[in-house]
């Protein structure tokens, strides 16, 4: 299970106390907000695409959006969202719990700049009506990420 996945990465940081659990769903950025009672930008969205055929998620603040020509100067192909079949094959979750934690092997995990602005986010935790409270730092050990990068622009 997707869930449990994501429990026992986190277990391992000793972070398993962070973990909510909703009894609505936190599907969305505006779901997941509501369920916290925080703005929409403190989500963590998890972002998958798939570059030169390997996964690829991009974990970003919730108010904002891919940038194309960001996204293309990075990684030097066009942004290709994973289908929602993809996502479950080759990240490990499902849409509406994607997160970055107890993801398949060869995931390839970036942090987008857009969340430095917060001292805390809340990412998904493999379910969809899940959420876990993390710092940046936090962020940063736990997704095992590869590197920050700056391929986002505001949705507003």
């Amino acid at each position: 299970m997707s869930s449990e996945k994501a429990r026992l990465h986190l277990e391992k940081y000793g972070l398993l106390d962070r973990i909510r659990v909703f009894s609505q769903s936190s599907a969305t950025v505006e779901l997941a907000a509501q369920a916290l009672g925080c703005e929409p930008a403190l989500i963590a969205k998890s972002l998958t695409f798939s570059v030169n055929g390997e996964p690829v998620m991009i974990v970003a603040a919730g108010d904002v959006k891919i940038d194309n020509a960001k996204f293309k100067a990075k990684f030097g192909v066009k942004a290709k969202m994973l289908s929602s079949e993809e996502v479950s094959e080759q990240i490990g979750h499902a849409v509406g719990g994607v997160c970055p934690f107890g993801i398949n092997v060869g995931v390839a995990v970036y942090l987008d700049e857009s969340m430095k602005r917060f001292e805390r986010v809340f990412p998904a935790c493999g379910s969809s009506n899940s959420a876990v409270e993390l710092s940046i730092p936090e962020l940063e050990k736990c997704s095992e990420y590869k590197e920050w990068i700056d391929v986002c622009k505001s949705s507003v």
